[in-house]
């Protein structure tokens, strides 16, 4: 008799852990690049990656960082259950004049713990004219 319920206990226990394992964040964006196409310097730089929690364990994301200062994301602040939609928040610096290329690492608890999100686009001054565009409307008012 005590075998028996040792036994199975044993077997009970060893079927928790293996179920126990089976629990699993996964992360899933909507996309990995956002493309900000030609934007004036000063404009809007927010931007937002979308995702969602595929897995069937809460998703905990625990560092999102950039490559520079320039750009500033956000991380939700609690557990994304799992189904539910979340999103990072990225503000990049519309003031520097030049072309975007900048990635986010976001680390969290999913079955893929560091992902790589990528900005990129072209931040122009509209009051300051290229030195081509400068000499064609020289050429074309003399």
């Amino acid at each position: 008799m005590m075998k028996n319920l040792i036994a199975i206990l044993f077997v009970g226990m060893i079927s928790l852990g293996s179920f126990a394992q089976e629990k699993v964040a996964k992360i899933e964006f909507k996309t990995d690049v956002i493309d900000y196409g030609t934007i004036e310097k000063g404009a809007d730089g927010v931007r937002t990656f979308e995702f969602t929690n595929t897995g069937n364990a809460p998703l905990i994301i625990s560092s999102v960082k950039s490559t520079c200062g320039c750009t500033v994301p956000k991380k939700p602040k609690g557990p994304i259950m799992p189904g539910e939609k979340g999103e990072i928040e990225v503000k990049y610096d519309t003031n520097r004049v030049n072309p975007i290329r900048k990635t986010i690492t976001v680390i969290s608890n999913a079955e893929t713990p560091t992902i790589a999100l990528k900005i990129k686009g072209l931040v122009v001054d509209p009051n300051k004219t290229s030195v081509l565009e400068q000499r064609s409307k020289s050429v074309i008012e003399q």
